[in-house]
C-alpha cells in the first residue's frame, strides 16, 4: 500500500506529511514524497537577478551572469530535494519506506500521472485555502487532483495542526 504526497514547502503541505507518516506508520504503508517543478519557475528564475540571489542562498548585489535552463533546473531541483528532506524531518518520516523525488511539469498533471504510474493508494495533500473568487480564477492544483485522482485523496488544511491542538 502506498501513500503519495505533493508537497511545496507550505505549511498546509507540512501538515499533509505530518498526517501522512501517522496513517502510515498505523497502517504498514509506504511513502512517495514529491515536489513539482513547475517549467514557468525556470524562466522567472532566470528573468530576476534578486531570485537568483533568493535561490543561491548569496547576498551579494550586482549582476548575475545569465545560466542556461539545465542550471537553473539543476538548483531548483537541489532546493526542492532540501525542502522535502526538511519535510520528512518534521514529519517523522524515520524509520518509514520512503522515496523522494522531485519532477518538473504542471503540478497537477505530475500529481496524478505519478499517482497512476505508482498505484497510489491515498494521495494525501495540503490544501492552501485560496479564496472562492482566487480559486475561480486561477484553478486549485487540489481541486484538480480531487476531481481526476485514480485513487483517494485527504486533505490536509494549512491550519489542521492548531485545530488539534
Amino acid at each position: 500500500m502506498k501513500l503519495l504526497i505533493p508537497v511545496d514547502g507550505s505549511r498546509a503541505s507540512v501538515n499533509a506529511a505530518k498526517k501522512a507518516a501517522e496513517i502510515a506508520k498505523k497502517d504498514g504503508y509506504t511513502i512517495k514524497i514529491i515536489s513539482v517543478i513547475k517549467p514557468d519557475d525556470l524562466q522567472a528564475y532566470k528573468r530576476n537577478a534578486k531570485a537568483w540571489q533568493q535561490l543561491d542562498g548569496s547576498l551579494i548585489r550586482g549582476t548575475i551572469s545569465p545560466m542556461d535552463d539545465d542550471a537553473v533546473y539543476a538548483r531548483l531541483r537541489r532546493r526542492a530535494s532540501e525542502m522535502i528532506d526538511s519535510i520528512c524531518t518534521q514529519a517523522g518520516c524515520d524509520g518509514l519506506p520512503t522515496e523522494k523525488e522531485v519532477l518538473m511539469g504542471e503540478p497537477y498533471e505530475v500529481i496524478l500521472k505519478t499517482a497512476k504510474e505508482e498505484g497510489a493508494d491515498l494521495i494525501v495533500m495540503g490544501n492552501r485555502g485560496f479564496s472562492k473568487i482566487k480559486r475561480f480564477f486561477v484553478g486549485s492544483v487540489t481541486q484538480r487532483v480531487i476531481s481526476e485522482a485514480p485513487c483517494p485523496v485527504l486533505v490536509v488544511h494549512t491550519n489542521a495542526e492548531d485545530e488539534a491542538d
